[in-house]
């Protein structure tokens, strides 16, 4: 056990930045499952960050999402980092048609609208620090009624900006990794 990651123990962003408070007032109607793990379960070491996993992102369903919807936003925040707001590992754009995501379908070269997360673009899978204990990393999937339309270099608080007035439902599962 890292003795730095046992100090930084106490430290913890916590869920009150987390994206999905931001549209509180949205239905809760998506389901978001994976093939991968439970919801809350931990995640398997394939899908953690480089030099610790494959870094590659696990499948992922979507059901539930409203005719209505043109575009599906996908955020993954892991809100157990030690900073004061959660970590971003993902953000995509994703057609409302999207029902599923097979596992690697979000390398960042992929045929997907990535905007820019805390470490990145494309996904990057877990990573905490070792001795830290369990991180929480919440996959969020939020259903727009209109396209963004965001440069490349958008980060989050872009996105939640452009995302305000337009979502229509949101469904979010997590999994947990923990470097010992």
């Amino acid at each position: 056990m890292s003795a730095f990651g046992k100090l930084l123990r106490p430290l913890r962003a916590g869920s009150r930045d987390l994206t999905w408070n931001r549209f509180k007032d949205v239905p809760q109607t998506i389901a978001v499952t994976s093939t991968a793990f439970a919801d809350g379960a931990p995640m398997p070491r394939r899908y953690a960050g480089s030099g610790v996993g494959d870094n590659v992102s696990p499948p992922l369903r979507f059901s539930g999402v409203s005719d209505d919807a043109t575009e599906l936003v996908l955020i993954v925040q892991d809100i157990d980092v030690p900073l004061p707001r959660p970590a971003v590992h993902l953000i995509a754009q994703l057609p409302a048609s999207r029902t599923d995501l097979p596992e690697a379908a979000l390398r960042s070269d992929a045929p997907v609208t990535f905007g820019r997360g805390t470490l990145g673009r494309g996904y990057l899978g877990p990573r905490p620090i070792a001795g830290h204990g369990p991180h929480r990393y919440v996959f969020q999937v939020f259903a727009l009624i209109h396209p963004l339309h965001l440069p490349p270099s958008a980060g989050l608080r872009a996105y939640v900006a452009a995302m305000k007035g337009k979502v229509l439902a949101r469904g979010r599962m997590s999994g947990t990794y923990e470097r010992r």
